[in-house]
């Protein structure tokens, strides 16, 4: 297997063949779009100051191309009857056609450098063949002569050349070298969370990386710690709703199998015998509604796709609210006020808001002390509907408020399991408020508490 180390590795070597092979295939057509002919014309104007001087000063022909092929020139003449003369370095091809030789003999000037063919990856400036030079007419005395030219690049470049490929060479190398250091610098981190993601899918959710550096791998890093704790939390959520489940079911089946061995006591009164059977009925119908919450739950949490929305009117839901809330009402003097416009419709599943709206008014009912008040207010802002359920209870405590909406937590676990609830309640409100896209808030203080609901009019 290819670690990430070997595979930056290899695109490090692999990017810097390809670029440079892109980068000479471009220079090359540069070169043979815009320099070949000017190059041509350049190397024309220096054989023919060449051709003057030969033709002015005939007897130092001979030492004069010597010389020019010394400074950096190769050198070719060849008069009408083949006879022929190199001066310089020898060219790598010697293919130049008949019909090159006549054209100059002729009197006119050879282009081979304009007309060297295109190549993708063969520059033509380097090339030392005989056809890639320039040809002019040499006039001495009766004889004519066919002289070709072109520069000895090796004479003119060769050290420059060696120079130039030992900095490209070493500037490879080196980049090379520096890039796998400071691949080091990226892998490593990636390493760590690597070997975090194993601890994690271990169940050790006991992490620390490092989340100094500012860049994207540090925010990744944050972003993981973050996700431990997360996760973390939701585990331990996880075994405390397990326990919590355990133990709401355990205690009433323990009193329902204690009870049911008392009443199968034939000697056992008949006034003890009701009595007992009150106790298991109760229990039943804790562990009943238990399990149906339960199973509320767990349908909330696999999804909403299919969940049935109809537009209904707010103001409307909750009258059927109060009414059935009428007698608990009447029985503890709680003065209720409304304040729900008749215009604000929402649209949503309206059986499971309805269950929203008796769950948190239910609680104010069963909270509040004989006397006080609750105020239902709603408005509308920015096409959401905000909902306010206000009492002017004793307030609760704020170190219980974080876990209200957690499951099976009760403020007071005594009177709270002795009225036969279940803790799931405002659980399942906030479950029903996210999946309509909303949200609720609670706050409270010894003069009351405000549950606020914001839900979106779709």
């Amino acid at each position: 297997m290819r670690t990430l180390y070997v595979r930056v590795f290899l695109i490090t070597v692999a990017v810097i063949v390809v670029s440079g092979l892109l980068g000479f295939f471009l220079s090359n057509i540069y070169y043979h779009a815009k320099l070949k002919d000017f190059n041509d014309e350049k190397l024309v104007g220096i054989a023919t100051e060449m051709k003057q001087f030969v033709e002015q000063q005939p007897d130092t022909m001979d030492r004069y191309l010597n010389n020019a092929a010394a400074l950096g020139y190769e050198i070719y003449v060849i008069d009408g009857k083949g006879n022929d003369q190199f001066y310089g370095r020898e060219f790598r091809g010697k293919n130049l056609d008949k019909q090159a030789v006549d054209l100059v003999l002729r009197g006119e000037v050879y282009h081979g450098v304009a007309e060297f063919p295109s190549k993708p990856f063969i520059t033509g400036f380097f090339d030392n063949q005989l056809s890639n030079t320039v040809g002019v007419h040499l006039q001495l005395g009766s004889a004519g002569y066919a002289m070709f030219m072109r520069p000895d690049v090796i004479l003119q470049f060769g050290e420059l050349r060696i120079f130039f490929a030992l900095i490209g060479a070493f500037t490879v190398g080196i980049s090379i070298l520096i890039f796998l250091i400071s691949t080091r610098y990226l892998v490593n981190p990636i390493e760590r969370l690597s070997e975090a993601t194993k601890r994690i899918a271990q169940g050790n959710y006991n992490l620390k990386l490092p989340t100094s550096r500012r860049d994207e791998i540090g925010q990744l890093a944050e972003h993981f710690m973050t996700m431990s704790r997360e996760l973390e939390r939701v585990d331990q959520a996880r075994q405390q709703f397990v326990s919590n489940v355990s133990h709401e079911i355990q205690s009433p089946l323990t009193s329902i199998q204690g009870f049911a061995q008392l009443v199968a006591d034939r000697d056992l009164p008949e006034q003890e015998r009701e009595h007992y059977a009150s106790i298991i009925e109760e229990e039943s119908r804790h562990l009943s509604l238990l399990s149906k919450q339960l199973l509320l739950l767990s349908s909330l949490e696999q999804g909403h796709e299919d969940l049935i929305r109809t537009t209904f009117s707010l103001r409307d839901q909750f009258r059927q609210v109060v009414q059935v809330l009428q007698w608990q009402l009447e029985e503890k003097e709680l003065l209720l006020r409304m304040s729900v416009p008749e215009a604000i419709r929402l649209v949503g599943n309206e059986v499971l808001l309805m269950q929203v709206w008796m769950n948190l008014l239910g609680n104010a009912v069963n909270h509040l002390p004989q006397g006080r008040s609750i105020e239902i207010r709603a408005e509308q802002t920015d096409a959401k509907c905000v909902i306010y359920i206000r009492d002017t209870g004793d307030g609760i405590a704020a170190e219980h408020l974080p876990f209200l909406f957690d499951r099976f937590y009760r403020v007071d676990r005594a009177r709270e399991r002795s009225s036969g609830r279940t803790g799931l309640g405002l659980a399942i409100v906030q479950k029903i408020i996210r999946i309509h896209d909303g949200t609720i808030e609670v706050s409270s203080s010894p003069e009351g508490t405000v549950f606020t609901v914001i839900l979106p009019q779709m």
